[in-house]
């Protein structure tokens, strides 16, 4: 049932948000330049890879011995406005279509945090993530990695379709008053370094 709704959803939503989808791929293209994806492997259900897609928010600038410079200097005025509204996860919605995402699920990470979780919180891979999640619609990037992570264990334990309705409900609300978008001084969340680095950015 979960995985029929998501397609369902998902599809209705590229082709209703295909315009959309089109003036913001228009918009990245002509500010940010090429690629307009910013595409990197996460990992999904039992930590199985996939390519996630995103739409870029950032530049490729970097310092003069050729590092990337910190977010929050290559994060563009377009980008800021793009993940406030959340249309940077757009296109995420193919992920949902070809079964490395659901559209309710703990949100995927980095690869390079596989290693670092407790055994209660590597549970947030017992089921597939999502694009919002319980911990998104409680907190989002302004809460703690504990707090996030409680939250991850919480949805796999307690997961149903009714609750998947109610997340996807408060998602908007979220989405619409724009909450919990940065942590800190950070433009999402810092890095997770393990469970000594529980703390808030």
């Amino acid at each position: 049932m979960k995985r029929s709704f998501d397609v369902a959803v998902a599809s209705a939503l590229l082709l209703l948000l295909s315009p959309v989808i089109a003036v913001v791929a228009f918009l990245v293209a002509s500010r940010l330049g090429r690629p307009v994806l910013f595409r990197q492997i996460r990992p999904g259900m039992h930590g199985k890879p996939f390519q996630l897609y995103k739409f870029r928010t950032m530049t490729d600038g970097r310092d003069a011995d050729g590092n990337l410079l910190s977010d929050h200097l290559r994060l563009t005025p377009l980008g800021q406005m793009l993940r406030k509204l959340s249309l940077d996860e757009l296109p995420q919605l193919l992920n949902v279509v070809k079964g490395e995402l659901s559209l309710v699920g703990p949100r995927p990470l980095l690869m390079e945090y596989l290693p670092l979780y407790t055994e209660e919180q590597a549970k947030r891979h017992l089921v597939r993530p999502g694009i919002t999640g319980w911990a998104q619609v409680n907190g989002r990037n302004a809460v703690t990695w504990e707090e996030r992570f409680i939250k991850d264990v919480w949805y796999v334990e307690n997961n149903s379709f009714w609750l998947d309705i109610k997340i996807l409900l408060l998602t908007v609300k979220r989405v619409a008053k724009s909450d919990g978008i940065s942590n800190g001084n950070h433009v999402t969340m810092p890095l997770f370094e393990g469970n000594a680095s529980n703390q808030k950015g």
